[in-house]
């Protein structure tokens, strides 16, 4: 085993040995993509160079899985009466500008890997190429290449496109990439990992009127700061604070010019919960004190609340897996099991409807795109590749070894 890049909080790493030789081939797959970034449903050219490289793997591969999905199977040598665990990455793009100048940014403008997808499609190329090559293990492999994780829930096309039942598996496993986390760090709670993440709008319509005389208009603006404030509360004074919410309203839009009082105003927001309980009674009270601010001031509240992802729940017994794995490539010092949940939303949370499983967060710490995701100077750490490539090999060689099936590191 080969000692791998700079280690991070995670003391020395141990990778698959075949990493030392592959990874400037497995860099300049990722950063062709990302000069080439598409955005959800869109990703024909990343589509193709998926399945061309996976069919180089050997691996039969389906295109076209809820659009542009790509999916591969692998049979592990020792037979296939062991498991069958599904590997996730995802493969779209952000609709933003790229800010950053290095020769690999990207071509497309107004489209940007601007949260690591294009890592994460690589790490797992990478494990598929190492996994075809040695497949010592007894069960099958599902490699999941998902499109539209940015808002578009591409997850839940696949499996409206039937994709547990064309591919049966037990288990699923999803990685991100954590610019937050040291590198090397690894992160699988049992339980919540991220939050409920659904979409809200009001329109508020009131009585037009000449800004000098607001006495003979209902303001619909000024009634919309009202529902504002009241939103608040639900989050500050209405929720259990152990429960985990945010309420955040993004935009407001009313009136063309100075001296006109409009007629409607409309608001925008998103809605982050961790239980089902908490996003339940959210979307109820939300309804409730739109509709009762406008109405105590002569106006009318319209209210549409659409629930986008689900909570990303990992199941206790795959959480302890990908740990398990972690652990051995990471070292035990570098695997946690019980950080907070982030408030961000995730669309793998509706194969864990379906499926046990897990998703976890890799530390990529430093590097030259060494800031948050979402930010137009962000970019993947490419010292990266070979660790996340080297989990999932250990996560398959350890749940698919058939030696006591146990997750105990």
């Amino acid at each position: 085993m080969s000692a791998g890049p700079s280690s991070g909080a995670s003391g020395a790493l141990t990778l698959d040995p075949r990493t030392r030789s592959r990874v400037e081939r497995w860099r300049s797959i990722r950063r062709d993509l990302h000069a080439h970034p598409e955005l959800g449903y869109r990703e024909e050219r990343t589509a193709r160079v998926v399945a061309e490289l996976l069919e180089g793997y050997g691996l039969p591969v389906t295109r076209g899985v809820g659009g542009t999905g790509v999916v591969a199977q692998l049979e592990g040598r020792r037979g296939t009466n062991g498991p069958t665990i599904a590997l996730r990455a995802d493969m779209d793009a952000l609709p933003m500008q790229e800010l950053n100048q290095f020769e690999h940014r990207s071509q497309n403008a107004g489209v940007f890997h601007g949260c690591g997808h294009d890592g994460h499609t690589t790490m797992l190329l990478a494990a598929a190429e190492c996994l075809a090559e040695d497949p010592d293990f007894d069960g099958r492999v599902v490699f999941v290449f998902q499109p539209a994780e940015e808002g578009l829930a591409g997850a839940k096309a696949m499996i409206d496109d039937g994709f547990f039942e064309r591919f049966p598996c037990d288990e699923v496993y999803g990685l991100h990439n954590w610019p937050a986390e040291p590198f090397g760090t690894f992160v699988a709670n049992p339980g919540v990992m991220m939050a409920a993440s659904d979409l809200l709008e009001i329109d508020i319509t009131g009585k037009g009127g000449h800004a000098a005389m607001p006495h003979t208009t209902v303001d619909p603006v000024w009634i919309a700061a009202q529902v504002i404030v009241a939103l608040q509360g639900l989050v500050s004074r209405g929720g259990d604070p152990g429960e985990g919410s945010v309420l955040s309203i993004t935009a407001v839009e009313s009136g063309t010019t100075y001296n006109v009082i409009p007629e409607t105003a409309h608001l925008k927001g998103t809605c982050r919960s961790l239980s089902a309980a908490r996003r339940d009674a959210l979307e109820a009270d939300i309804v409730r004190v739109a509709t009762g601010v406008a109405e105590a001031h002569g106006a009318r509240a319209d209210v549409r609340y659409r629930r986008n992802y689900p909570a990303t729940i990992n199941a206790a017994e795959p959480a302890a897996w990908a740990r398990a794995a972690a652990v051995d490539v990471l070292g035990a010092q570098a695997v946690h099991g019980d950080r907070p949940p982030s408030m961000g939303g995730e669309d793998f949370a509706f194969f864990l409807e379906q499926r046990p499983g897990c998703y976890a967060w890799i530390g990529q710490g430093g590097g030259p795109g060494a800031c948050a995701i979402h930010n137009p100077h962000y970019d993947f750490n490419d010292e990266l590749l070979p660790v996340g490539a080297s989990y999932w090999v250990r996560l398959v060689q350890r749940r698919l070894s058939g030696a006591g099936r146990s997750a105990t590191p």
